[in-house]
């Protein structure tokens, strides 16, 4: 897609990868964030890391696995939440435990049979090794995101504010709340070739809090959050093969450093509410 700018093929894919990877992580990082549901980034992650690995331990596709088994876990949180009368944290809190679990038992299984440096590509992702279909995905996934959004701005909007009044209001909370866990079950299996089942958490909710520091409304975070992904990832990409670096926790660190710096020089932080 961007092979008019870039002539080198392994350059082009990782660029088009984070491209696509922070539109989709950005904007549903922001969804993520102003629900309070960051638990639910790290659950789908770790979901979506246990999934490669299983698909790695059995021989079949590792990113289909991620996918079918993200998906699995997706549905398995409102169910279990309601038939054990819990809160979405809680259920999120166990399922990520659970996750997390099979995927350190059959990476150490992996490393202990001699299978380990394949197994270590999903800890912090292979940008370089990416194939055009895995773009195309990445793609298709994000247009999903954007349309997504846009489709659901209202209700969106209302479970952000709160999911029990919008319930209250006639809102067709499950119903949206279950699209937004598939589709971040999609976008978090796809993105996991990029920067890893450990890192890719970064990616999801780091933008939206920088875009927080300086935004005072959703709309302007929905832009802000995936254009900020965008510029830090393509910065890492750059610096990555410019000085031979790892890409995936470059990025991470990248992103973390502005955090740091959003903090710092936010708006925010300069009102003065008057006291009373």
């Amino acid at each position: 897609m961007f092979g008019f700018l870039i002539e080198n093929n392994v350059v082009c894919h990782a660029v088009e990868a984070m491209v696509f990877a922070s539109i989709a992580c950005g904007i549903l990082g922001v969804i993520i964030s102003r629900m309070s549901l960051s638990s639910l980034g790290f659950t789908m992650s770790h979901a979506a890391f246990a999934g490669a690995a299983i698909g790695m331990f059995l021989g079949i596709g590792s990113q289909m696995a991620a996918i079918f088994f993200s998906a699995f876990v997706a549905a398995l949180i409102g169910p279990v939440s309601d038939k054990a009368k819990m809160a979405a944290d809680a259920t999120l809190g166990v399922l990520f435990a659970m996750s997390m679990a099979v995927a350190i038992f059959l990476v150490s299984y992996m490393q202990y049979m001699g299978r380990g440096l394949t197994a270590t590509n999903l800890l912090f992702g292979n940008v370089i090794s990416l194939y055009r279909e895995d773009i195309y995905a990445l793609a298709a996934v994000s247009a999903l995101t954007v349309i997504f959004v846009l489709a659901f701005f209202k209700e969106i909007s209302a479970l952000m504010f709160n999911m029990k009044i919008a319930e209250a209001s006639g809102v067709r909370v499950k119903l949206v709340y279950y699209i937004l866990l598939f589709i971040v079950a999609i976008s978090v299996s796809l993105s996991l070739n990029i920067v890893g089942g450990l890192l890719i958490f970064v990616l999801l909710v780091t933008p939206a809090s920088i875009a927080s520091q300086f935004c005072f409304n959703v709309r302007s975070m929905f832009v802000a959050a995936p254009m900020i992904a965008l510029s830090v990832s393509a910065l890492g990409v750059w610096a990555g093969f410019k000085f031979t670096l790892p890409i995936a926790p470059l990025v991470a660190l990248l992103l973390t450093f502005v955090f740091a710096i959003s903090v710092i020089l936010s708006f925010k932080r300069r009102i003065n509410y008057k006291k009373y």
